[in-house]
């Protein structure tokens, strides 16, 4: 997750709730949460491949609605 919220840095968007920036590990750990129903460390161990996947698939999606518009 921390390299993905590394990767993501500077690449989200703009938001006026965010006066200073978006902080790309929170939106990582929030999108963690929403699609799985739970936090990161409360997943178990078995599902470490599909978090992965999950994690992979996220970071293509915010970049690429960076290069759309």
């Amino acid at each position: 997750m921390r390299t993905v919220g590394d990767r993501l840095q500077g690449v989200l968007e703009s938001d006026v709730r965010h006066p200073r920036g978006r902080n790309p590990y929170a939106h990582v750990a929030g999108c963690v949460k929403e699609k799985f129903g739970c936090s990161y460390g409360d997943l178990p161990d078995e599902r470490v491949g599909e978090v992965r996947q999950y994690l992979i698939e996220l970071e293509a999606e915010e970049k690429s609605r960076i290069r759309e518009g």
